[in-house]
């Protein structure tokens, strides 16, 4: 039985291939020219009769290949891999992705479709890691048809397959699932507002009204569990209800409801929401009041002053309309509470044996602007009580109203001046008609 060729076996060689670099190196291969003409075009064609010229090197033909320094292993490994029976069997002759690729770069230029097809093969199956991923993606786009295979798993996915992946998670993320499941819980929530977000990317989700009717459905679900928690917790005796357990509960909801905020805040539908916290304004602040004795409050009220803040904010602006009646409740309610809890939280804050906080030192400048920006809206009766109180108020550094003070003034002193001007113009206006 005849033995099979083998690469470098000069005594049954009859090419050299001299493989070189720009730099200077030059190696030779004793190669065996009916494999090279079997499964190379470039051998192929260098070896024709039609080739102008041929090379004599050691007694036999010579093909020279040249290659930039990077990749010369990576053209030993190819002509090694001339000899070797591509069936799917040896997976480990690539050596890993970054081999492979530089394997496959060799096969494409030379004209071997047999290793194309078995390096596509193994760069379809294998997981890449995030410096192979960006090298394929610079390099396979331009190797044809045959290397696109690689791509199937960075290609865009079908809308109707983005949708049903976005309307599952966030079924999930707003279930409330039990607290083993936090961090997947957590995942679940990244990844969704990921996909709404516009950054260098367009979103990943067009927000239509299917999209916006759903997330207000599962929202609207995750905030009727936290009404019935807040009932429970007031029908309970204070030592049942601010129980650890029930306690981590509570901020467990809390969490959720703030970053339905940021997804409510993206898709521009806010209002249902903010509808729902103002009703349970006074039940939130009632059931985390009773627990003041509770360490662990300070940061249940931190998350509570999460929450309130975004809410607070969509109505100061303007995002959510509100009647007065409302407006002026709101203020009522989370001004005295936002203005005793900053201390606590600041003061749990610098101690180092207190609980860890992760409240931005932006969030009160905001809040405080968003609490400014509320009483201006409100009518001057209404803005002189909170006005007076504020006045005559320890915490008068926070927030600081001084702003809201001096419009009131001014609106006060020039009110008559300026209506009497308005009524006087609409009777010159009305006169001669």
């Amino acid at each position: 039985m005849k033995e099979p060729s083998r690469i470098g076996d000069r005594s049954t060689s009859d090419v050299v291939v001299r493989l070189r670099t720009h730099e200077g190196r030059d190696d030779w291969f004793y190669c065996h020219s009916f494999i090279l003409i079997e499964k190379s075009k470039y051998f192929g064609d260098r070896l024709s009769e039609n080739w102008p010229t041929c090379q004599i090197l050691d007694s036999r033909n010579c093909v020279e290949v040249y290659c930039e320094e990077s990749d010369f292993d990576h053209h030993v490994n190819f002509l090694r891999l001339l000899y070797v029976v591509l069936d799917g069997s040896l997976e480990d002759i690539w050596h890993g992705v970054k081999n492979a690729l530089g394997i496959l770069r060799v096969a494409v230029k030379l004209g071997c479709p047999q290793i194309v097809n078995a390096c596509v093969n193994y760069l379809e199956a294998m997981p890449w890691e995030e410096a192979e991923e960006d090298e394929i993606l610079k390099i396979i786009p331009g190797m044809g048809s045959k290397a696109q295979p690689i791509l199937a798993r960075v290609q865009p996915v079908n809308p109707s397959a983005v949708l049903r992946i976005f309307l599952s998670a966030i079924k999930f993320a707003t279930s409330s699932p039990p607290s083993p499941m936090n961090d997947l819980k957590t995942t679940a929530q990244e990844q969704l507002e990921y996909m709404l977000t516009e950054d260098d990317d367009a979103p990943l989700l067009t927000a239509d009204q299917e999209v916006k009717f759903e997330v207000k459905e599962c929202v609207k679900g995750l905030f009727t569990r936290f009404n019935n928690m807040l009932e429970a917790l007031l029908c309970e005796p204070v030592e049942s209800a601010i129980e650890k357990g029930k306690m981590q509960s509570f901020q467990s909801y809390l969490s959720d409801l703030s970053w339905a905020c940021q997804i409510l805040n993206k898709l521009e539908i806010m209002k249902e929401f903010v509808n729902s916290w103002v009703g349970a304004s006074d039940k939130i602040v009632l059931v985390v009041e009773q627990a003041s004795s509770v360490a662990e409050i300070i940061e249940t009220k931190s998350k509570v002053i999460e929450v309130a803040a975004k809410v607070l904010e969509a109505i100061g602006y303007g995002n959510v309309i509100l009647p007065t009646a409302k407006r002026f409740h709101m203020v009522k309610v989370w001004l005295p509470f936002v203005r005793v809890t900053k201390p606590l939280i600041d003061s749990a804050t610098t101690n180092a044996d207190g609980p860890e906080l992760k409240i931005d030192g932006e969030l009160w400048q905001s809040l405080e602007s968003t609490f400014v920006s509320m009483v201006l809206t409100l009518p001057s009766e209404d803005q002189a009580e909170i006005l007076t109180e504020w006045l005559g108020n320890e915490h008068i550094h926070y927030p600081d109203f001084t702003e809201a003070f001096e419009v009131w003034c001014y609106r006060s002193k020039v009110a008559k001046r300026r209506l009497a001007d308005i009524l006087g113009n609409h009777g010159m206006a009305n006169s001669t008609l």
